[in-house]
């Protein structure tokens, strides 16, 4: 250490010119008996000292040695006879810093000049990683120096800098490759929406992971029996009796290979899963009892595994019973375009009996089968990332969560954020119920420690600290509140807008009155065809537009068109909250051609609905004059005489006409509020019933 004036002494500076340097340079010293540090000397030398990146470095060897002559006599104050008689002595010194210094500037200049050179070529273990923000002691930890050193070099580039401040990615750039190395800027993304994360895992570190299934069909065709089938014929009996149900996933093995299976509550969760941009399923199984037949749900199961786009496997159920007609099964599924690989389709058929065991080990065999083609990886060197299956509240330990990790491992004691809540894994449990310390790609688990409920289907991540997680959880807290459902659904009004050279196929889900209805319309729509982009209908039924078609239609980015049906206010109410347009129609040509006109970009003046009330028909008064009186109660909005009005039975427009006559008592009046009751006749129609229901309407013109 020395104090202010002697180091000024030495270096041939007044103490003024130190002072003020110290204070640019941040050097706690008030007058010239304050001590320097070894550090604050040490920056001080490189400020005062340094040689300008613009001086020549070609000295002749006489000038060096006349300037250290001239400079040892003027900051010693030595006369001419002294300093020539330690000559030697002093040159070699100042010859020595001399040398140095040019070492220094040379290699600074070549730095600058071979920069590019210097980064093509650098070897991948020379990379150092620049983050936004970064601070001078970051970088020095990155480069594994001491943070002074840092200071020294960015000095040298005429930047005053300390440890806490930010760095910028040029001067960082040129300090790195000082050290032999390069600097490159870290890729980052949006870690807040981890659902649209692209993990870049290096194909060394990809392992081969479990499949992922899921088993959807009708009530009582066998699902949850095949489902303890395998359960059971797979498991030790030892642990079975320890295995829990509640976490609603398990694996099993077979022949070395695991199987993990997703025990959902059918298609509609399936699909509700898929809508929120979980697609954790890779293998789909339909069962079909082949004593039964394709029913309903047998045909919802179809339309969401097709529209998920997933490989699917029909297990044909109760083969054992004398009734059993597994052919039959095989012409009902190739109707609904499932055709067997026999008959030359791509679907693999295999007839089993979930309650003798017969086939589980040819269904099983079929899994792996088409889980190798598809060649399944996941990296478990990462922090985890997956699915929520169910959750729960319970009031002894908090939230409970059933997840499935999808890629990378989970671990006792990981910050995670789960949707937009987050917490730190305080137990893990598989789906024997066994207590474990970590869980790799494909596997179910079970974990407390959230601060929240989560909901099924909420994507999980987890993080490296609990600060981390809490701050991408507040993140993702504001984003669900700004846009609830982030996709852009598809309308018929952005129709045009939406097609691109990508897209070759608009989905659609229909429903109609009658089977006859929907077979036309659905032909009519197949044979639509605008600059080579086709209709897909997804799904087509008889019947009224149910929340099922609506979570479909989002899930699979489709347009709900119905003719001659109409949807109930609630069904309504969950379309407008999903943003899936429902478009109905009663003239088949009309719907054809708005929707070619779409496709075209070139849709006429738009007259949207508006539902002004709902009545309910509760009596009924005969008059042979008039003919049927509807007595009535309004159960919303109002009723206007002579406006639109549609009669629905059981969800089924049986006709749309307008009010005839509207009655209060025993006047007539211009309309009627919710909560009276009134008297209705419809125009040209008098086939009413008791418990029918009156839509009345208008329609209103919306430019577009």
């Amino acid at each position: 250490m020395m104090s202010v004036k002697e180091y000024a002494n030495d270096t041939n500076h007044s103490v003024a010119e130190i002072l003020k340097k110290c204070n640019e340079l941040g050097i706690k010293v008030k007058n010239a008996e304050d001590e320097l540090t070894e550090d604050d000397i040490i920056i001080l030398d490189n400020t005062i000292n340094l040689i300008s990146t613009e001086e020549e470095t070609d000295y002749e060897e006489e000038d060096v040695i006349d300037e250290a002559v001239e400079d040892l006599v003027e900051a010693n104050n030595l006369d001419k006879s002294f300093a020539n008689s330690n000559k030697k002595q002093k040159l070699k010194k100042k010859s020595q810093i001399q040398s140095s210094k040019e070492e220094y500037l040379s290699k600074r200049k070549e730095m600058y000049k071979h920069k590019e050179k210097l980064m093509s070529n650098v070897e991948e273990d020379n990379i150092c990683l620049y983050k936004e923000g970064m601070t001078v002691q970051e970088l020095a930890s990155s480069l594994n120096v001491s943070g002074t050193e840092i200071i020294k070099k960015v000095m040298g580039l005429g930047l005053m800098l300390s440890l806490t401040n930010p760095i910028d990615y040029e001067t960082a750039s040129v300090v790195t490759l000082e050290y032999g190395k390069t600097l490159k800027k870290e890729e980052t993304q949006d870690i807040a929406n981890f659902e649209e994360y692209e993990t870049n895992d290096r194909e060394e570190d990809l392992i081969k992971r479990p499949p992922v299934v899921t088993i959807m069909g009708h009530v009582d065709h066998g699902k949850t029996t095949l489902l303890d089938s395998i359960r059971k014929s797979k498991i030790v009996d030892s642990e079975y009796g320890g295995i829990t149900q509640a976490i609603g996933a398990y694996q099993v093995e077979h022949n070395g290979n695991k199987v993990t299976f997703i025990d959902t509550p059918g298609h509609a969760a399936f699909t509700e899963m898929r809508a929120r941009g979980a697609s954790i399923t890779d293998i789909v199984i339909i069962i079909v009892a082949a004593d039964d037949g394709v029913m309903p749900q047998t045909e919802e199961a179809i339309d969401h595994a097709l529209a998920a786009n997933v490989p699917i496997v029909v297990a044909v159920n109760k083969c054992d019973k004398p009734d059993a007609r597994p052919e039959r099964i095989r012409t009902e599924m190739a109707e609904h375009n499932i055709t067997p690989e026999e008959w030359g389709g791509s679907i693999p058929f295999v007839d089993i009996s979930a309650k003798t065991g017969e086939g589980i080990d040819l269904l099983l065999e079929t899994i792996l089968a088409i889980a190798e083609m598809q060649e399944l990886k996941a990296n478990p060197q990462r922090y985890a990332l997956g699915t929520v299956i169910e959750s729960k509240m319970d009031k002894n330990i908090g939230g409970v969560a059933s997840l499935l990790i999808q890629n990378g491992t989970l671990r006792i004691g990981d910050p995670i954020v789960v949707g937009t809540t987050y917490g730190k894994i305080r137990t893990m449990k598989d789906d024997c119920g066994a207590s474990i310390v970590e869980a790799g790609p494909a596997t179910p688990v079970e974990i407390t420690g959230l601060s929240a409920t989560p909901s099924a289907g909420d994507k999980f991540m987890a993080f490296e600290t609990e600060a981390q997680a809490k701050e991408v959880a507040d993140k993702r807290n504001i984003l669900a509140r700004e846009n609830k459902f982030q996709k852009q659904a598809l309308t018929l009004d952005t129709l045009f807008a939406s097609i691109d050279s990508d897209t070759k196929e608009i989905n659609v889900v229909l429903k109609a009155d009658v089977r006859g209805s929907e077979e036309a319309v659905k032909n009519a729509l197949e044979k639509i065809d605008v600059d080579g982009v086709k209709v897909k209908v997804i799904r087509s039924g008889i019947g009224t537009i149910t929340e099922s078609d609506v979570v479909l239609a989002n899930a699979s980015n489709a347009i709900i068109l119905g003719f001659c049906v109409s949807p109930s206010n609630s069904t309504k109410e969950i379309a407008k909250e999903y943003g899936v347009d429902i478009r109905l129609y009663t003239i088949i040509y009309k719907l054809v051609e708005e929707m070619e006109a779409a496709m075209k970009g070139m849709l006429a003046p738009e007259y949207e609905e508006k539902t002004i009330g709902t009545v309910e028909i509760r009596k009924l008064f005969k008059f042979s004059k008039v003919g049927n009186i509807a007595g009535s109660y309004v159960q919303d909005g109002i009723v206007k005489n002579g406006a639109q009005a549609r009669l629905i039975r059981d969800g089924i427009v049986v006709v749309d006409t307008k009010i005839s006559t509207l009655q209060r008592e025993k006047d007539q009046v211009k309309d009627v509020k919710k909560g009276y009751e009134c008297g209705i006749t419809l125009e040209n129609y008098s086939d009413i019933k008791t418990g029918d229901l009156i839509e009345v309407y208008e329609m209103i013109e919306v430019k577009r």
